[in-house]
């Protein structure tokens, strides 16, 4: 898997899209996927955060095709 991969785990963007429409789902994919990539800090916030930013995921995800990142 790459480093920074567009979509959860690398997964095709209509099965990300799918899993990101999923509220629970989307927290924790956002979650793992951050900490999976060694941004910590990111992976704190979308705990904390995560049901704002699982809006800024979906609209993200519908029209950037990717997730959204606070900070790379």
């Amino acid at each position: 898997m790459a480093k920074a991969s567009k979509d959860y785990f690398g997964l095709n963007w209509i099965v990300s899209l799918i899993l990101a429409i999923i509220p629970v789902t989307s927290w924790v994919l956002g979650v793992v996927t951050r900490f999976s990539e060694g941004h910590w800090i990111c992976g704190i916030i979308r705990i904390f955060g995560g049901w704002l930013i699982w809006l800024f995921d979906l609209i993200s995800m519908i029209f950037a095709h990717r997730i959204f990142r606070l900070f790379k």
